[in-house]
């Protein structure tokens, strides 16, 4: 009819979901077809390597791929899968489904996120497409937070755990996250469901080692994790010039920074049925993983950026050093790391050699944690 619109075209969220939708796809047809997707090729050969029999946490895989397998047997069990379609039909269910879910993620927030949603994916949609471009699971980790946070909230406290644990036993971030069950109703019982779901999850690679080799397959997974972490810069805040000369420390570091957060949270605990201190908890979690990480890359900030945007919003005014850094942290990490946007060399001497990306993200996290201890 004359003068009718599309329904699509006058909903912002779904516009801006189709846009970034249609980035991913041609981002995955262009690296999967010029044959430029090693980290999918890592996650699909590993599972491979697994359920043959082959141990993939040896430094023949690093050679031949180029970078070294992180991940737990459990993600070997959970990706079979993709890794078991066709190599040109995985990596567009990895990516697109990946996309899918972060973007589901932020637009069923809360309600007190209702009319910050759109610009919450706009903020984060540079960042998420970076992600999508080199196939990460960073993706997973960010929604997999969000979408428990959500259930913890609508009292879906089960399925908030079981996602929780998924995150935990693939790629460790996720523990962190258990924190939060204390500000919910009956919280020992849920850590003790916690526990169940992760005996079980770590269980799960029995399925193919059965159980007398499923110790020494999580010691080679073990190995390799520590091994790691003293060859490759990373970029996080132990590895930013000056600090990566107290790199021999960092386990302390990490303590520390973890340890302040959690006597924070108890200190406050007449605060845990606030909304604003769950949500502004939850952010300085996911940004600490990432901050104090022990591979933390730029794309990585993925996680640590949502968990910013859940603080940034509530507050309830934004001062100009806010503002400002808000904007900042935009262009740094959404804009800066683009080669279509800025040369690489550029790139390199500002995030690589001055780390001003993960300085900025430090003002961000240390506001943020101060917000735990005071409005």
């Amino acid at each position: 009819m004359k003068g009718s619109r599309n329904p699509i075209c006058q909903n912002p969220k779904i516009s801006a979901f189709l846009l970034g939708l249609v980035v991913a796809i041609v981002a995955t047809a262009l690296e999967t077809f010029r044959l430029r997707y090693a980290n999918y090729l890592v996650y699909a050969d590993s599972t491979m390597d697994f359920w043959h029999g082959i141990n993939p946490y040896t430094q023949d895989f690093v050679d031949a791929h180029g970078r070294f397998f992180l991940y737990t047997p459990v993600f070997s069990v959970l990706f079979a899968p993709i890794a078991f379609l066709p190599k040109w039909l995985g990596p567009f269910m990895w990516n697109l489904g990946n996309y899918s879910l972060f973007a589901l993620s932020v637009f069923t927030l809360p309600k007190q996120y209702d009319a910050y949603k759109l610009k919450i994916f706009l903020f984060l949609l540079l960042i998420l497409e970076q992600s999508i471009f080199s196939f990460q699971f960073n993706i997973v980790v960010a929604y997999c937070f969000l979408f428990a946070f959500t259930l913890l909230e609508r009292g879906k406290t089960f399925w908030a755990i079981l996602l929780i644990m998924i995150s935990t036993t693939t790629k460790v971030y996720g523990v962190v996250e258990l924190l939060l069950l204390f500000c919910y109703q009956k919280p020992f019982r849920n850590l003790c469901y916690a526990a169940l779901l992760g005996v079980l999850l770590l269980m799960l690679p029995a399925l193919k080692t059965g159980f007398g080799g499923l110790l020494p397959c999580y010691e080679n997974w073990w190995n390799m994790l520590s091994q790691h972490q003293s060859i490759v810069y990373y970029t996080s805040l132990l590895y930013a010039y000056p600090l990566r000369y107290v790199l021999d420390y960092y386990r302390i570091v990490q303590l520390i920074t973890i340890g302040v957060v959690v006597v924070l949270f108890f200190w406050q605990y007449r605060r845990w049925s606030d909304f604003k201190f769950r949500a502004i908890t939850l952010g300085v979690l996911m940004g600490w993983i990432i901050l104090f990480g022990d591979s933390s890359e730029t794309h990585t900030y993925l996680i640590a950026l949502a968990g910013y945007m859940l603080w940034y919003w509530l507050q309830a005014e934004h001062t100009l050093f806010d503002k400002v850094l808000f904007w900042a942290l935009f262009v740094f990490f959404g804009i800066v790391p683009v080669d279509a946007f800025v040369p690489v060399s550029v790139h390199n001497f500002l995030n690589n050699t001055l780390y001003i990306d993960v300085y900025l993200y430090t003002l961000a996290w240390c506001k943020m944690t101060l917000s735990l201890w005071r409005e």
